[in-house]
């Protein structure tokens, strides 16, 4: 019964909680505003999330990964999808995570696996996954070589959030980020 409740929970968690706008209140505080023009407050405190802050005007181009302590203890450039890909905001659980993965609809055509390291995030296919932070993607998100192993070992299907919003998030994780020496 608990499985299937989780099960559940997974594929209808990102339907609720895919808005039209994700905005940060609170280093765990996010209001999540739907189409309708409706809008309620998710607090992700005592929960392990990344929030990406997509490359767009007004964002960071940043992502920053948040412990359970609600201490951003990791973060790096990123980009993300280009106009005519634009990355859904939302909140969303890890579905699942693939080491080594070729992209099905944009398949690399030397044969060379082009998402690895890919972190999944919604149904239709967005990831996190290695890429180029130079050049924006198809709608997933790019993370730097050097960065994407460690979010892949820490991030938990079922368990991490990943919350893409439009805004800033760097004045919530400005202190934490000093204290790390992460620029």
């Amino acid at each position: 019964m608990k499985k299937s409740i989780r099960i559940l929970c997974l594929i209808f968690l990102p339907l609720l909680l895919l808005g039209r706008e994700v905005i940060p209140l609170s280093k765990t505080r996010f209001e999540v505003v739907y189409d309708n023009g409706r809008s309620h407050t998710v607090d992700l405190r005592g929960r392990e999330f990344i929030v990406v802050s997509v490359r767009e005007p007004g964002s960071d181009g940043r992502f920053y990964a948040v412990d359970r302590d609600g201490v951003v203890w990791w973060s790096g450039p990123l980009t993300s999808g280009a106009d005519d890909y634009k990355t859904p905001s939302g909140i969303y659980p890890v579905l699942y995570k693939k080491r080594y993965y070729m992209s099905k609809r944009y398949p690399e055509p030397s044969g060379i696996n082009n998402m690895d390291y890919s972190i999944f995030f919604t149904h239709q296919g967005h990831a996190l996954h290695k890429g180029s932070v130079d050049w924006m993607s198809h709608g997933c998100i790019h993370i730097d070589p050097r960065d994407i192993p460690t979010l892949f070992r820490w991030a938990k299907p079922g368990r991490t959030r990943i919350v893409v919003t439009r805004h800033s998030y760097m004045p919530f994780a400005r202190s934490d980020l000093k204290r790390f020496g992460i620029r």
